[in-house]
């Protein structure tokens, strides 16, 4: 068969399995059910730090808690990560648009078979080597209390080795609701484990007391918190699973994934991107290692990563989540049209987020610093490294949510290599930045330069991620520069608004009470200014940036996500053949590298 005739056979499967859904997608109403129900697990993880901090101190204790019961997450992310959801969801749509549900449960019957045996062997690893983990987070501390902290770091971590396997279980239980455009109990199960992990911490004060170091805690004390997270866990993962079979895609594990070629492919390439998946979790595990040096480092560093994965989740990230099964139906297509139109609308929907958290951020990071800072944290130094730490955060957010996006497309068109050398670029950068942070003073800002060391790496991947994928992409283009000055337009009418609020924050000093509802209010006021330019331009049509040629006709919208072609496909598609009549679009024949992959 011709590749038009593959294509259209996909074409009408897909259309058919969407009205089966009766869930037509939209990128922009997507991107809205990630971003909110994503804002109340990361508000419920960046509560969880602030209730460490304030229970337990800025602490040597402190930093072995927070930095051990963060371990399985880092051995499931070296294992697969976020590249599993990347990799997963591609797999469920092309399943799902050939077989249906029941083909496309198979399917990720197989992969879980396999991967949560690879996780039991991850876990049992971590137990075996909890000694010598345990020692490269203990070994700074002073001669007398560091045999007691390494005995705790050890305990802890056998505590919460199998967090590996159930954080696994509940990825996969993500990407099977993502590849059935299910996004909301996705993004909201994780604050199920964040308020569970805040209620064994309360309990554990409640019994034993708070602010103890590593001489006044006992081993009782370490074990309740270990049991206490790994149950949270446990709990997240069987709402995952739940919300999968919800979607009709059951993650049950299954036998006989090397006889199945879709289930292989999907295996064979998950493994092909453990360094994608790694670097960030080795980058990660460095700059921990750096921050244990300074007492309460450990926790500040966490605290600054939710502010970072927060703002970015809610904003850019949750944009790539959304659009990536958009992009695999593209390529399930050969659709190289429709592939760059909705990387075009993701690209636009992910700054549009992005800037408004970037410029209020950046302007009161200070401010936000004194709210955040609470119990043991509320100490003038640390206030003032955690105001650095978010005004670097304030522009990572943007980049990195834009180097996840790229990614994301890199990996809907079936291409590993591209991600892993971006990743290994970012690691690169991230080390070497965050290695030179070892050279100032431990009280002068190397907790802001280990921050500065995440935005490095996230410039440096990015760029990577996008380069290679603007040549795949050829001749479409990457982005539109109207779209750039949309957003620019927008951004200049809400920053008077924020420098008014910045002013009126800084002449009345007031209490916290009063300062967090100022910086709401203001923050609320800025996006009014800024949502209007955004609205009018959209009514009045982006084109306007730009006069439409006389002979353009505009390409219709497909699928169940009815992309508006007119405003988002590049300029070369918009110019019809000299024989089009009006409404017609011009033909485009399937492209190398686009069409469906054979097994």
């Amino acid at each position: 068969m011709p590749p038009q005739g593959r294509a259209c056979r996909c074409r009408l499967k897909i259309e058919s399995m969407s009205g089966e859904r009766g869930r037509p997608g939209s990128t922009a109403r997507s991107s809205v059910i990630v971003a909110g129900w994503t804002l109340v697990s990361r508000v419920a993880g960046l509560l969880r730090v602030l209730v460490i901090g304030a229970l337990l101190g800025a602490t040597y204790f402190s930093n072995v808690f927070q930095a051990g019961y963060l371990l399985p997450n880092s051995v499931f992310t070296v294992m697969a990560g976020p590249v599993l959801g990347m990799v997963v969801v591609p797999a469920v749509v092309r399943s799902v648009s050939v077989g249906g549900p029941d083909r496309a449960s198979e399917v990720l019957g197989k992969v879980t078979g396999r991967l949560l045996a690879v996780a039991g062997l991850s876990a049992v690893g971590l137990a075996l080597l909890s000694p010598a983990l345990a020692w490269t987070l203990v070994f700074q501390i002073p001669g007398p209390d560091r045999v007691q902290a390494w005995l705790l770091c050890t305990v802890l971590i056998l505590f919460v080795a199998p967090q590996v396997v159930l954080y696994t279980l509940a990825e996969l239980g993500v990407a099977a609701q993502q590849g059935r455009q299910r996004f909301a109990l996705a993004a909201a199960a994780p604050a199920v484990e964040s308020l569970g992990t805040i209620l064994t911490l309360v309990v554990t004060v409640a019994i034993f007391g708070g602010g103890r170091d590593i001489g006044q805690a006992p081993l009782s004390m370490m074990v309740l918190l270990g049991v206490g997270t790994t149950g949270s866990v446990l709990l997240h993962a069987a709402l995952q699973c739940y919300g999968a079979l919800r979607a009709g895609v059951s993650p049950r594990p299954r036998r006989g994934w090397r006889d199945d070629p879709n289930a292989r492919d999907a295996l064979r390439r998950i493994a092909r991107s453990i360094p994608v998946a790694a670097c960030p979790a080795v980058t990660s595990y460095g700059l921990t290692v750096v921050a244990a040096t300074i007492p309460g480092g450990v926790l500040l560093l966490q605290l600054s990563y939710q502010v970072f994965y927060a703002l970015s989740f809610v904003g850019a990230r949750a944009v790539s989540m959304a659009a990536l099964p958009g992009l695999a139906e593209a390529v399930a297509l050969g659709d190289r049209r429709r592939f760059g139109t909705a990387w075009r609308q993701g690209v636009y929907y992910a700054v549009i987020a992005g800037m408004p958290l970037l410029c209020l951020l950046a302007v009161f990071a200070r401010p936000t610093a004194d709210i955040l800072a609470n119990g043991g944290l509320r100490d003038g130094g640390m206030i003032g490294e955690l105001a650095g730490c978010l005004a670097v955060v304030a522009f990572a957010q943007l980049v990195g949510g834009l180097h996840d996006y790229g990614q994301q497309a890199l990996f809907a068109r079936f291409d590993d290599k591209g991600p892993r050398l971006a990743s290994f670029v970012a690691l690169g950068t991230t080390v070497a930045v965050g290695a030179s942070t070892v050279l100032l003073p431990v009280h002068g800002g190397r907790l802001t330069g280990l921050v500065v060391a995440i935005l490095a790496g996230e410039v440096a991947g990015g760029v990577t991620a996008l380069s290679r994928l603007r040549r795949a992409m050829h001749p479409e283009a990457l982005y539109d520069r109207r779209h750039a000055l949309t957003v620019a337009a927008a951004t200049a009418a809400m920053l008077p608004v924020i420098a008014l609020g910045w002013w009126v924050v800084t002449v009345l000093a007031p209490a916290r009470g009063a300062e967090l509802g100022l910086l709401i209010v203001c923050g609320l006021v800025a996006l009014v200014p800024y949502g209007l330019v955004l609205m009018l331009v959209t009514v009045a049509g982006t084109d306007r940036w730009r006069r439409r040629p006389a002979t353009a006709s505009v390409v219709p919208g497909t699928l169940e996500t009815g992309l508006p072609a007119g405003r988002w496909a590049s300029r070369a598609h918009r110019r019809c053949s000299p024989h089009a009549t009006p409404g017609e679009s011009t033909p485009m024949t399937s492209s190398p590298g686009m069409g469906p992959v054979s097994n």
